[in-house]
């Protein structure tokens, strides 16, 4: 009785592993996200860095207006602080996120939500590949410090772009 309940665990655990197996990247950027939130609620008590005078965030590719071909890239530029990886707070520094048709900016001191309309870009990437429908498109790029916390209208800058 005791090897036939082994076995019905055993093939139990392989079904369930097999089944999720598309999904583990799903997976492993879910729990990065939850232990990113995790660690903003930890420091909440941290003051929000100051935004560095003449710091600005701007797309370097895109015009404000401009027409493109989906999918197109975004490059995402920055001056004035440095660009580092989500996790600690580290004043002068932050990352990019990029909301879509979503708002102009987060409010400073706010998480940055995590979803379709919100993309963290936490590993300092400065460019990404979008995939939209046709259709007139509001982009802003909003910089946040190292646990997500938003800069504000300080550090975002929104255009909008047609795509045919």
């Amino acid at each position: 009785m005791r090897a036939l309940c082994l076995i019905a665990a055993l093939w139990f655990v392989g079904a369930t592993a097999c089944q999720n197996a598309p999904n583990q990247q799903q997976a492993a950027d879910s729990a990065a996200t939850s232990m990113d939130h995790d660690m903003a609620s930890m420091q909440s008590g941290t003051p929000l860095p100051e935004v560095p005078q003449g710091a600005r965030v701007f797309f370097q590719n895109l015009k404000d207006g401009q027409t493109v071909t989906s999918p197109f890239t975004v490059e995402m530029g920055v001056e004035g602080i440095a660009l580092d990886s989500a996790g600690a707070v580290v004043a002068g520094s932050g990352h990019h996120h990029l909301i879509i048709d979503a708002g102009d900016s987060i409010p400073a001191g706010e998480v940055v939500p995590k979803d379709s309309a919100h993309l963290h870009f936490g590993n300092a990437q400065t460019q990404t590949e979008l995939t939209l429908p046709a259709g007139t498109h509001t982009l802003t790029l909003q910089f946040a410090d190292g646990i997500h916390r938003s800069y504000g209208s300080a550090l975002a800058n929104s255009i909008t772009v047609t795509v045919k």
